[in-house]
């Protein structure tokens, strides 16, 4: 018993020893150019006048900044939300999809870079403080299984993992599931995202009990047109989900005035 109270007393200092002699092994480097850095996890000056930081005023249902206050206006819903509201409750991005956080998020998603989840993390949950709360459950974006299978884990979940452990939240990384294995999106126009989505997203059967009544958060590591997250929030509203809300650590966005539409939906 007195080697646990000592272990536990000393396990800060030990953890935070091993951390230092690592770092002189192997000297940590910037996530996104590769140059040394003081701490493991995080860019390097240069590199950090880059982050593209997704700040108020922005859409309150899709999270694409505004030019001004004035082209927010009092209801912060730019004009795309307006015409076609998505069927979440309020959406939130952390940095604009650009060519420096698409080499963040291409490496966490296709080049193992799984540390890159922590980094993008922080920015997310600096984002959505207001919506990050305790009762709250985090759901990522599901993968199909054979997509899982070659890339061997769902980004989304590392990321809502991630987030968890920041806010001491519940993380329900096998919430939803793809029925089926879709083609990729990325040069599909809406409709023909839609229909390929269509019933491809449900909610597996051991969470629907616990799902009926509870604020879930979506976690994406990308919004382009909010298809996908779409169907993922259709699907908890079927299964009984009281609010849904999005967040995603990157938005492919343009201005959200009212005089120049966004992406969404």
């Amino acid at each position: 018993m007195l080697m646990s109270i000592s272990f536990r007393l000393f396990s800060p200092y030990l953890h935070k020893v091993a951390g230092q002699v690592l770092d002189l092994l192997l000297p940590p480097h910037c996530l996104s150019c590769g140059e040394e850095v003081e701490q493991a996890g995080h860019v390097c000056a240069a590199c950090f006048t880059h982050l593209n930081l997704i700040s108020a005023p922005a859409c309150r249902k899709c999270g694409t900044p505004f030019t001004s206050e004035a082209a927010a206006g009092d209801d912060l819903t730019c004009q795309n939300c307006l015409d076609a509201p998505p069927p979440w409750d309020s959406g939130r991005a952390a940095l604009v999809y650009d060519d420096w956080s698409r080499r963040l998020v291409l490496g966490l998603k296709y080049g193992d870079r799984t540390e890159n989840a922590a980094f993008l993390a922080r920015y997310m949950h600096l984002s959505a403080r207001d919506l990050l709360i305790r009762d709250a459950i985090l759901v990522p974006v599901p993968l199909h299984r054979r997509r899982l299978f070659a890339r061997r884990y769902n980004q989304s979940a590392l990321l809502a993992g991630e987030l968890a452990r920041m806010g001491g939240m519940t993380h329900w990384p096998d919430a939803l599931m793809r029925t089926c294995h879709t083609r990729p999106l990325g040069h599909l126009a809406l409709p023909q995202r839609r229909a390929v989505l269509h019933g491809a997203i449900t909610v597996r059967s051991h969470r629907m009990a616990a799902l009926r009544g509870r604020h879930v958060i979506l976690v994406d590591d990308v919004m382009t047109t909010g298809s996908t997250l779409a169907a993922c929030t259709v699907a908890l509203r079927d299964h009984g989900a009281a609010r849904v809300d999005v967040l995603s650590a990157t938005r492919v966005c343009v201005t959200a005035d009212r005089r120049h539409p966004a992406s969404y939906p």
